[in-house]
């Protein structure tokens, strides 16, 4: 009973993982991780240097608000060293940065790919129409509209096989 749960399970898996969706995901999540260096740079060494010039020539990871100063060591006057308490919001605004930019990059990509998608959908068939009818159609209508005539407006007396008289 424990290998045929066992051998259930590991098959329950095996399926599980050859779905489509987890792999999509995890392909998902590997470029994910593959494109995060790319977007860094581009902010780091491209947006963030003409953001800076713009600005005033600062470099945004050094904004900060001190809350209180670094102190150094001093052994002889029995100073510990302290760190310095800083708000960093300069690193802040350029995370921020960082999502914009690959959030839009990921717009830009899921666009072309839909794009793509409509190129690819096949163009709905129009509906059938019905056929033009062919002449003997057209002939055996006009043959029923005068009988219709002759016997009646709207009326098919005479017209079915079993009112029709005999020998006549």
């Amino acid at each position: 009973m424990a290998d045929e749960k066992k051998k259930g399970i590991i098959s329950e898996f095996k399926e599980f993982i050859a779905r489509g969706n987890v792999v999509d995901m995890a392909v998902g999540i590997i470029m994910g991780g593959a494109f995060t260096p790319i977007v860094n740079s581009l902010v780091n060494d491209i947006v963030m240097p003409g953001i800076g010039l713009v600005v005033g020539k600062m470099n945004f990871s050094d904004l900060k608000i001190v809350l209180q100063q670094a102190v150094a060591a001093d052994e002889a006057a029995g100073i510990e060293e302290v760190a310095e308490v800083a708000v960093a919001y300069g690193n802040f605004i350029q995370v921020i940065l960082n999502f914009i930019i690959v959030a839009f990059c990921v717009f830009m990509l899921i666009k072309g790919i839909n794009k793509l998608k409509r190129k690819e959908e096949p163009t709905p068939e129009p509906e059938p129409q019905e056929p033009e009818p062919t002449a003997e159609e057209l002939l055996l209508a006009e043959i029923r509209d005068l009988l219709r005539e002759k016997n009646g407006v709207g009326g098919t007396a005479g017209l079915d096989a079993e009112s029709a008289p005999d020998g006549e």
